[in-house]
């Protein structure tokens, strides 16, 4: 599929056959095209662990296996960027994944954050997106961690 970057004021907008991406929406005439994934590409946290009790910030550090990181727009085989959700059912894998306090991308190629959790227990997962946020074919999801902020 041929795509054609524009850009807007209110930043840029990704303009295919078919389809049209805006902040925030889809419209599509035909089944979203899906970026493959490596075959074996794994993503994971490095810390914290699962079950994890500690108090806020938390430093969040994301793993990748058999896969590269490369920024969101950036188009290049095999790789793709993180995206964290706290608190929020794994995202529909055939559309971009949103970006709220529930769904945190990281476009730039980050591999940790450090985050302030309020008091509580927290689900974190993570998502690998390809250049417009939509997780690969097959997906590359994470585990979902339980963490607690005291």
């Amino acid at each position: 599929m041929r795509k054609q970057w524009v850009r807007t004021s209110v930043g840029v907008v990704v303009v295919a056959v078919g389809m049209l991406i805006l902040p925030g929406r889809v419209a599509a005439a035909e089944a979203l095209e899906r970026t493959p994934s490596p075959p074996g590409a794994r993503v994971y946290f490095i810390s914290p662990a699962d079950g994890a009790v500690g108090s806020s910030p938390v430093t969040i550090r994301f793993g990748l296996s058999v896969a590269g990181v490369a920024p969101a727009g950036v188009i290049y085989p095999k790789t793709g960027h993180h995206h964290l959700v706290i608190d929020a059912p794994t995202p529909p894998e055939n559309q971009p994944i949103p970006n709220d306090d529930q769904h945190r991308h990281f476009g730039a190629g980050q591999t940790e954050v450090v985050l302030e959790l309020a008091p509580g227990t927290h689900t974190l997962q993570l998502v690998l997106g390809d250049y417009v946020h939509v997780p690969h074919d097959p997906p590359v999801v994470s585990e979902t961690i339980t963490v607690t902020v005291e």
